[in-house]
C-alpha cells in the first residue's frame, strides 16, 4: 500500500485514540475506576501553576539567548569580541551615588545588616548602587540593540480561559486587558492585595477592565455572607463601595456589614430582605466552580488575560503581566 493511502488511515486513527485520552483510564480502585480526567481535574491548580513556572523558566532563559546574540551581533558590527562588549559594560563609568542614596539603601535594610554601622557596609552600599546604574545602561543598550536587530518573541505564554461572567467591573469593555479576581473579603492576603489592585487600577486607568468574582473559602465564617452583602449593595449601585468598604473592615459579622449598609446610604430594608433571600448564592456558587475549573486553589487569584497571577503579588508582577499584554495588543 503507498504512503498516500497509509497517511489519511493513520491520520483517522489518531483522531479516537485523542478523543479518548481524557478517559483513560490511570488507576483502579475494587471495580471501580480512575480516569485522566478525574486525576488532572484534582490537581488543576497545581497543574496550572507548573505551566506558569515552566513558561517563567523558558522566558527568563530565551531573553537570556536573546541578550547574547543581540550582544554577539553589534560586537561583530563594531569589529571587536562579545566579551570585550561586555567587559566595557560592566566597567562603564557611572555617577557617584549621593549621600542620601547610601543613606536609604542603609536604612532600608538595617534589619539585616546585624546591627553593623553605615560606615561598615558603606563600600558595599556604593558598589551595589554602582551596579543598579551599570545594570540599567545595559537594559537601555539592549533595548536599543532590540531595534536595531528586530527582535521578535514567538515563545507564547499559557493561557487559562477565564469568564467574567457579566460580573461587577471597573474599566470599560473595550481595555485591551481584562483582570479577573477570585477574592475572598475575609482572607488576609486578599485584604493586602487590595493596596496592590487600587494602585494597578490607578496607574493603568482605561486600559484595564477589573472583574471582581467570589471565592470565599469555607473555613471563613463571614466570607460568603460578606460576598453575598456586597452583590445585593450592586443591587443598589454600590458594588464597589461596598467592596471597598469589606476589605477594610476588620470585623464582618452581619451586624458590622448592616452598619457599613446603613454608612453607604443604602436603602438598609431592602438591603436586608435580599441578603436574607439568599438572592445571590447560585451566582457565587458559579464562581466558585468556575475559579475551581480554572485552576483556583486559594485567594487571591487573578488572571490577567488569561495569564494566572497567584497571591498577593507586589505592583511589578502586575506591570510585567499587563505590559507585556499590552504591547501585544498594541503589534494586532
Amino acid at each position: 500500500m503507498s504512503k498516500r493511502f497509509l497517511a489519511p488511515l493513520a491520520f483517522a486513527l489518531l483522531l479516537p485514540m485523542a478523543a479518548l485520552a481524557e478517559d483513560e483510564v490511570v488507576a483502579t480502585v475494587g471495580d471501580k475506576n480512575i480516569t485522566r480526567a478525574e486525576l488532572e481535574k484534582s490537581v488543576r491548580a497545581q497543574l496550572v501553576e507548573a505551566d506558569s513556572q515552566r513558561y517563567d523558566i523558558l522566558s527568563e532563559g530565551l531573553e537570556s539567548l536573546i541578550s547574547e546574540r543581540l550582544l554577539e551581533a553589534e560586537a561583530t558590527a563594531k569589529g571587536t569580541t562579545t566579551q570585550a562588549l561586555q567587559q566595557e559594560l560592566m566597567t562603564a563609568p557611572v555617577d557617584e551615588p549621593t549621600q542620601e542614596q547610601i543613606q536609604k539603601v542603609f536604612d532600608d535594610n538595617k534589619a539585616s545588616l546585624s546591627g553593623q554601622t553605615l560606615d561598615q557596609v558603606k563600600d558595599r552600599i556604593v558598589d551595589y548602587l554602582k551596579g543598579q546604574q551599570r545594570a540599567a545602561k545595559a537594559q537601555t543598550l539592549l533595548a536599543e540593540l532590540r531595534k536595531k536587530y528586530p527582535t521578535v518573541v514567538k515563545l507564547s505564554p499559557p493561557v487559562v480561559e477565564v469568564s467574567d461572567a457579566g460580573r461587577e467591573a471597573r474599566g470599560p469593555a473595550t481595555a485591551a486587558v481584562t483582570i479577573v479576581a477570585f477574592s475572598d473579603y475575609e482572607c488576609p492576603f486578599c485584604k493586602r492585595a487590595e493596596t496592590t489592585v487600587e494602585e494597578v487600577v490607578s496607574t493603568y486607568g482605561d486600559k484595564i477592565r477589573y472583574v471582581h468574582r467570589d471565592y470565599p473559602l469555607p473555613f471563613h465564617k463571614h466570607a460568603r455572607g460578606a460576598a453575598e452583602s456586597a452583590r445585593c449593595a450592586g443591587d443598589q449601585g454600590k458594588f464597589w463601595e461596598m467592596n471597598n468598604a469589606l476589605f477594610k473592615a476588620e470585623d464582618l459579622s452581619p451586624e458590622k456589614i448592616g452598619e457599613l449598609a446603613t454608612t453607604l446610604g443604602l436603602d438598609k430594608t431592602a438591603f436586608d430582605a435580599c441578603v436574607s433571600s439568599g438572592k445571590f448564592k447560585t451566582m457565587i456558587d458559579e464562581d466558585m466552580a468556575a475559579g475551581g475549573e480554572a485552576g483556583v486553589n486559594g485567594t487571591p487569584a487573578f488572571f490577567i488575560n488569561g495569564r494566572m497571577l497567584s497571591g498577593a503579588q507586589p505592583f511589578e508582577r502586575f506591570k510585567t503581566l499587563i505590559d507585556a499584554e499590552l504591547a501585544k495588543a498594541e503589534t494586532k
